[in-house]
């Protein structure tokens, strides 16, 4: 059975968007993506997170609480999408970078918006080591994302493992992706999505079969 509503996670470079837009176009659902390139703070903070990660983040929740509060308005029979974020772990974000008054003004700020993500039918924890990450950024060559250092990736690494070790609200498939090329290779894809239309849940781990790399 197909899951209505897929929400895709994991860090930077993992191959998030890449899986939503080819999960979107199998199951011919719309997408809903993170606004990153679009984010006037984003390539700043990459260069000097200290100054500008209170300003990338809030641009980042604001964006995201705007998306939801759309989708909310959306006809109720049509909620088939893939999103390539999760609301919940905007906080994630917010904890890493934000220093103790900075992460006070964001918890307000939070306070006092709706945000209301319809519940995942399923989410999908794409995981992979920041060596594949870093290699991954430079490969696609984003100017901005040039900047992230091994530091950030290791740490993002180990606050997404913390977050989803404890996830329960939602069936969740975490997925070895340091051994997927979701670009590339169609056998690689094709085994990941039958593995997802085969999902039962609640928590399912899925590592590629030799045969297929």
């Amino acid at each position: 059975m197909r899951p209505r509503f897929i929400a895709v996670e994991g860090p930077i470079g993992v191959g998030k968007t890449t899986l939503a837009k080819r999960l979107a176009e199998s199951f011919n659902y719309e997408t809903l993506l993170e606004p990153s390139y679009a984010n006037p703070f984003l390539d700043k903070f990459y260069r000097d997170g200290s100054n500008y990660a209170l300003s990338t983040q809030l641009y980042f929740l604001l964006h995201r609480a705007q998306q939801l509060a759309e989708l909310r308005q959306d006809d109720l029979f049509r909620p088939v999408r893939v999103a390539d974020f999760l609301m919940e772990k905007d906080r994630l974000f917010a904890e890493l970078t934000l220093n103790e008054e900075e992460l006070a003004l964001y918890n307000q700020v939070y306070a006092h918006l709706t945000i209301s993500q319809p519940a995942p039918s399923l989410v999908i924890y794409l995981q992979a080591p920041k060596e594949i990450l870093l290699t991954r950024i430079k490969r696609r060559g984003v100017p901005a994302e040039q900047y992230i250092r091994p530091d950030y990736l290791e740490a993002l690494n180990e606050a997404y493992a913390r977050f989803f070790h404890f996830y329960d609200s939602a069936p969740l498939l975490i997925v070895n992706a340091g051994e997927i090329d979701l670009v590339n290779d169609d056998a690689q894809y094709e085994s990941l999505l039958q593995e997802i239309l085969e999902f039962r849940g609640p928590r399912n781990y899925y590592n590629p079969q030799p045969s297929l790399l």
